[in-house]
């Protein structure tokens, strides 16, 4: 049965802006669970310009949902991911300039000393995900270094979604969506769990939750967004019910 992880980090980018305490994180994954939502993500950022280091602790301790740690793979993120023990940690590429994560991690280039990240991690008791491009070279690698699950970067195939048009069958959307189906179908040859995520939203979710084998879908900024206008528990169910209608219809 596909599943729905929300990222909750807008929630506190909201809070940040006007450096108070509300809207509290912790309150939008309680709505979010009411929801539907099977489990919460949060970024914690080395520059702490939303999540902080008080909102992962308190949603570890207060939420009765599973809790996905995103995260670059420093020493400083895998102490405080051993220490809390979050149910999985997704290491991310991460750049102080960027708005939001930028293509997928490169396991190939620091393959040793992400396998010894992983291995903490994993020892700690946490399944460990990788944040990859659909490139058969970094799932491969992701295997190597002992992830668990892979999360295929789909912001590709949503521009190519948004500049056909919203169109499902124009030949570049087709051919992104291809390139993550055959991306998934080495995740899973692999024995890893096969995750998918990014600019995902109300208008191009259904053909990625389609996909043969695709666990969870983990969204965010389009369910905040959403919101804004209808209050977070019904953004949430509305996101869930497309994402499994989609999957009932790909059966």
């Amino acid at each position: 049965m596909i599943e729905l992880g929300v990222n909750i980090d807008h929630v506190a980018t909201l809070r940040q802006a006007r450096r108070t305490w509300e809207p509290d994180p912790v309150w939008a994954a309680v709505e979010a669970h009411l929801g539907g939502a099977d489990g919460i993500t949060v970024h914690l950022r080395e520059d702490r310009r939303h999540i902080n280091d008080d909102d992962v602790r308190k949603l570890r301790e207060l939420t009765q949902v599973k809790l996905n740690l995103e995260m670059a793979a420093t020493p400083e993120m895998v102490d405080i991911a051993a220490r809390l023990k979050p149910e999985m940690a997704m290491f991310v590429p991460e750049g102080r300039q960027e708005v939001t994560t930028e293509g997928g991690l490169d396991i190939l280039a620091d393959e040793a000393a992400l396998g010894d990240a992983v291995k903490r991690l994993s020892d700690a008791g946490i399944m460990v995900s990788v944040f990859i491009d659909a490139d058969p070279a970094q799932i491969e690698a992701a295997a190597r270094i002992g992830a668990r699950v892979c999360e295929v970067h789909t912001g590709p195939y949503a521009h190519a979604f948004h500049s056909a048009g919203r169109d499902s069958e124009a030949s570049a959307v087709v051919a992104e969506i291809e390139r993550i189906r055959r991306g998934g179908a080495l995740i899973r040859e692999a024995g890893m769990r096969f995750n998918a995520g990014h600019a995902l939203n109300y208008y191009n979710v259904q053909p990625i939750a389609r996909l043969p084998g695709v666990r969870e879908l983990h969204i965010g900024h389009a369910i905040v967004s959403r919101a804004v206008f209808t209050g977070l528990r019904s953004a949430v169910a509305e996101m869930k019910g497309l994402m499994r209608e989609a999957a009932r219809g790909a059966q």
